[in-house]
């Protein structure tokens, strides 16, 4: 029997599970593939004891239509990055990837299916590049992968999103308010274009165009009349003003490398009130909500595709790629494709030129 390695890494996001049932339900029509996940991305195959488990179609029955993932994810640890405690007391990270290779080599495993966003497709091909067989599945709310069309739980994020404009609508047109809402997607602004076109919102800002509040300002004024009128920004957690840099601060946690953004709202808001905005303001980071939840029937459907599509390039010994979504089909890119560059929002794109025709301003 041959064994394939299943694993979940970086931020949760709705899809994951459906994945992991499309694996094994495929492997489960061969008779020569068997089935493990690694808990909390690589580092089940890094602690002691090992925490991998077997996946069978007892195990994944119905969690397609649930959120998170049942072999639990982490974006802290990994096999280049190893939290080590030092004498001193203090913290650093060490490289044990060679350790892990081996680990997973001598105990039989054919293939590593890591389902995962830019970085962990980056770690993908640092393992397939030192020897270990490798195939990539892009997992990320925030689209910005830019080797596939799309990525499962962008729809479910961008749903969520919208459902909060609308019911922030309500609120605002009550008490003559504004209502900034701030949506991730880190340095891509797709959730919030997706979302700020769908709910109706005066007001759009993203990382790819910086924005001029005065600009905004002026938007905003020409809704309200004699005191009176509503509006609602969607502002994207990395975006920021012509002449400043995002809101980002860092993190304290052992192993984890990347900025932690988030905040932005609130500056926002402090700008238009320096810049003359009248009005009362009120501001929601929306946060995890767009990660939580159970995915979408979009996202079913695609997690399911990229499953299906992983599994079969392991039966078939194509390793070292990563299962894409490219003008309606489902293919396989080499993983150094994937892990190169981002997938933005193109200032100059038909998207963005349709918010403007509806009167949406990027602040530009």
């Amino acid at each position: 029997m041959k064994k394939v390695l299943v694993t979940t890494g970086g931020g949760d996001c709705p899809g994951l599970n459906a994945v992991i049932r499309a694996i094994v339900k495929r492997a489960a029509q061969t008779n020569d593939w068997e089935v493990y996940g690694s808990i909390e991305a690589f580092n089940g195959a890094l602690r002691t004891p090992k925490e991998i488990i077997r996946l069978n179609d007892q195990e994944v029955a119905g969690i397609h239509a649930k959120g998170g993932t049942i072999l639990k994810t982490t974006n802290k640890g990994g096999p280049f990055n190893w939290p080590a405690k030092q004498e001193d007391g203090s913290w650093t990270t060490e490289d044990r990837s060679d350790e892990m290779i081996d680990y997973l080599k001598s105990e039989g495993f054919e293939v590593v299916i890591n389902i995962g966003g830019d970085g962990s497709q980056k770690i993908s091909h640092q393992l397939q590049e030192k020897g270990l067989n490798v195939i990539g599945v892009p997992k990320t709310i925030d689209n910005d992968l830019s080797s596939t069309d799309y990525t499962f739980g962008f729809q479910t994020a961008v749903d969520i999103a919208t459902d909060a404009v609308d019911k922030l609508v309500t609120t605002a047109s009550s008490h003559h308010r504004l209502m900034i809402l701030e949506v991730m997607g880190r340095g891509a602004g797709w959730i919030a274009l997706h979302a700020a076109i769908a709910g109706g919102a005066e007001v759009c800002l993203i990382p790819e165009i910086p924005y001029d509040v005065n600009k905004v300002l002026e938007r905003l004024n020409k809704r309200y009349k004699d005191g009176r009128g509503f509006a609602i920004i969607v502002i994207a957690e990395g975006a920021k003003p012509r002449e400043g840099s995002v809101v980002t601060r860092e993190s304290d946690e052992v192993g984890y490398r990347n900025q932690r953004l988030g905040g932005v709202a609130y500056q926002l808001s402090d700008q238009l009130k320096s810049a003359g905005f009248e009005h009362d303001i009120r501001e929601m980071v929306l946060g995890h909500l767009q990660r939580g939840g159970k995915p979408e029937a979009f996202d079913r459907i695609l997690a399911t595709q990229f499953g299906v599509k992983a599994m079969e390039l392991a039966i078939n010994g194509e390793y070292g790629k990563m299962v894409s979504f490219i003008d309606q089909e489902i293919v396989a890119v080499p993983l150094s494709e994937a892990a190169k560059g981002n997938n933005l929002v193109d200032p100059n794109s038909f998207l963005v030129q349709t918010a403007k025709g509806v009167g949406i301003s990027f602040g530009d």
